[in-house]
């Protein structure tokens, strides 16, 4: 069995999904693993490294995709400009694939229907239940500690004033007011890191749990009383609000969007396309200067401006929909997800190297497509499956 590890393509992308540390475990597993040529250098692993931990090294992406049985990503497979492919499109017929996939946002539909077509059986890190047993393997809560802290800063940089109050000759500058919607891990961080930076921070969440972690952090909690069932689900995980109940939330956020200067939206919905919670009309009553960034554009952006990897200015606002924050500090991103793809494949490939477990609520739940077909309930509805 051979475990393959490309470089990543996506732009800005420094992060690699293994690193010597782990490329040592797959070794110890039986495995062989065959590393592309560089594909550490953003993560300050060179290749000497991953040949001392043995792996095998390949020049050539294609060469490796096609030949891995096992393949292991960051990010979801993309078009290679200068090679003239989309890696989907050279993955070997019948491989595994684990990457963080996004399945549910349409971007990736169509490279989800190609994984599907050549019978590629494929995971995504972003899929993984948050149970007690999947705490190692939870690539998404590691990725969010890196996104909150980073987004904030990004934020601060394109921000044309001050965050801090601060004082001068010629009197007092009040500081920035911070809006987070969204108290996962990613707001969290997102709050601390604005506190910090001396802004005035708002915090929304429709989960009673995330509030009072918000409220902790010394944010002002802000938001409306939405009934416990239709936001969490019984296995904690924050549910898709009812289009009526989405309405409500707009009209709670409009007067506190208006008020903001730097606007950080992360609310996600797992496996499912994220909320559309900040519409054009309200863009436009923001105050001119203003910032967004939308971290939640993997799975598809909780502004309906927001511009999917790029940067837009509408109505005076600056939106950002940044698709891999994570990777702008690739030596910690590679770090935490290399350990978590390191425990996932212990754990699908428990049973020996020759069997997958596809029966184990990690494994199923995080299935994205198998023998030709997508499985994974939320890509099937984004999608308009039956």
């Amino acid at each position: 069995m051979i475990i393959g590890v490309p470089k990543e393509i996506l732009q800005h992308e420094g992060r690699v999904a293994a690193i010597p540390e782990t490329v040592r475990e797959y070794v110890s597993m039986g495995f062989e693993v065959l590393v592309q040529s560089s594909a550490g250098r953003g993560s300050l692993h060179e290749d000497d490294a991953f040949v001392a931990a043995g792996a095998g090294l390949v020049e050539d992406a294609q060469q490796l995709l096609s030949a891995a049985d096992v393949i292991l990503k960051v990010k979801q497979p993309w078009t290679c400009e200068s090679g003239g492919y989309h890696e989907a499109e050279v993955v070997r017929e019948g491989a595994v694939l684990i990457a963080f996939l996004h399945p549910a946002a349409p971007v990736n539909h169509k490279t989800i229907a190609m994984l599907a077509e050549r019978n590629v059986t494929s995971f995504s890190m972003d899929a993984i239940p948050r149970i007690s047993r999947a705490q190692s393997m939870d690539a998404l809560t590691s990725m969010s500690t890196i996104s909150g802290y980073k987004a904030m800063l990004i934020a601060a940089n394109h921000f044309p004033r001050f965050i801090p109050m601060t004082g001068t000759t010629i009197g007092t500058i009040k500081p920035a007011k911070i809006l987070i919607v969204g108290a996962g891990v990613v707001g969290l961080q997102a709050i601390a890191t604005a506190k910090r930076l001396g802004g005035t921070v708002t915090a929304v969440d429709t989960r009673e749990e995330a509030r009072q972690s918000a409220g902790s952090l010394g944010a002002k909690v802000a938001g409306f009383e939405v009934p416990a069932d239709l936001v969490v689900g019984p296995d904690g995980r924050a549910r898709a609000l009812p289009a009526e109940w989405l309405e409500k939330e707009r009209a709670a956020l409009l007067p506190l969007v208006q008020q903001a200067d730097i606007v950080i939206l992360g609310a996600l919905v797992p496996g499912e396309v994220a909320p559309v919670l900040l519409t054009e009309s309200m863009v436009a009553q923001m105050q001119p200067g203003s910032i967004i960034l939308d971290v939640a554009i993997d799975q598809g952006g909780n502004c309906e401006l927001t511009p999917p990897g790029g940067q837009i200015d509408r109505h005076g606002v600056t939106i950002m929909g940044l698709w891999n924050i994570p990777g702008s500090v690739p030596v910690h991103g590679s770090w935490l997800y290399s350990h978590n793809v390191m425990h996932y494949v212990k754990n699908l490939f428990k049973k020996g190297l020759s069997s997958m477990d596809l029966d184990d609520p990690i494994c199923r739940e995080s299935l994205v497509t198998h023998e030709g077909e997508i499985r994974h309930a939320g890509t099937r509805k984004a999608m308009g499956l039956t």
